[in-house]
């Protein structure tokens, strides 16, 4: 079983979306084209059971109920080296089990999106229980999507992974949170590149504001925009910007989820 343990942030804001939508998960994807992919690279990948609490709730990038919010099993857990402090939340990966023909599923590969943090444990080495350590490129997997590629007795197994561009139904998600003038929004269902670099909000009564990243892809401001339409500008990690006017209309409250426009995937 693997020994890697996921950071479970406790101090998030609760964060409740009214809707959800299904995430394209397939177990054998279509190949995306050239321009849309990165080169295979090599890591390794373990899983947790569903026994195992570990990632039902929260996660280091602060999408909360991975279920509710729509992604499902198709997640991972990054190491250091790969998970950028947070930057990377919301971007999809399409992996595959290599080398080992004993308990790789042959012709398979799963596409997951980067929710959460898998947490160094400087106990070890990183040749050993350290799995997770730096410079490891790994990757913790619902038990769920790992057996998509290979068989759940091989535990700690090679892979390869690229980057690739996310596939959303439905816009871009924002869930407002806070209290008084402390607002919080938690962007996720994003497509194209997957993960936030730049946030902006607009009230009817402002110019446009610049949002700082609280964690993950939590992002916050100290402004009173209550009762007043809101509308956001958003930047992802390929430098496209996407503006969605009026998302959330004057009434909105604490809680609430509204979808805006969605990248091109």
């Amino acid at each position: 079983m693997p020994t890697s343990r996921l950071i479970l942030l406790c101090f998030t804001l609760s964060l409740s979306p009214l809707f959800v939508h299904s995430h394209y998960f397939p177990s054998t994807p279509s190949t995306p084209s050239a321009a849309s992919q990165s080169e295979w690279k090599s890591a390794r990948a373990t899983y947790y059971a569903a026994a195992e609490p570990i990632d039902a709730v929260g996660g280091a990038c602060g999408y909360g109920d991975l279920i509710k919010i729509g992604y499902g099993k198709a997640t991972a857990a990054l190491s250091t080296v790969l998970f950028e402090k947070g930057q990377i939340c919301g971007a999809c990966y399409e992996i595959r089990c290599v080398e080992d023909l004993r308990w790789c599923i042959p012709g398979t590969s799963i596409i997951v999106t980067a929710t959460n943090f898998c947490a160094p444990n400087y106990g070890f080495e990183a040749d050993g229980g350290g799995r997770c350590n730096p410079p490891n490129s790994h990757f913790v997997l619902p038990i769920e999507s790992f057996e998509k590629i290979a068989i759940w007795k091989a535990s700690n197994m090679p892979i390869q992974y690229r980057r690739i561009r996310c596939r959303r139904e439905g816009g871009v998600r924002f869930t407002i949170g806070g209290a008084g003038i402390f607002l919080s929004v938690l962007i996720s269902n994003v497509a194209g590149a997957g993960d936030v670099t730049a946030v902006k909000i607009k009230g009817s009564r402002t110019g446009w504001l610049p949002m700082g990243r609280n964690w993950g892809q939590n992002w916050h401001i100290n402004a009173d925009l209550k009762k007043q339409p809101l509308s956001f500008e958003i930047t992802s990690s390929d430098g496209v910007t996407l503006t969605s006017y009026n998302v959330a209309p004057k009434n909105w409250e604490f809680g609430q989820s509204f979808e805006g426009k969605q990248f091109d995937s």
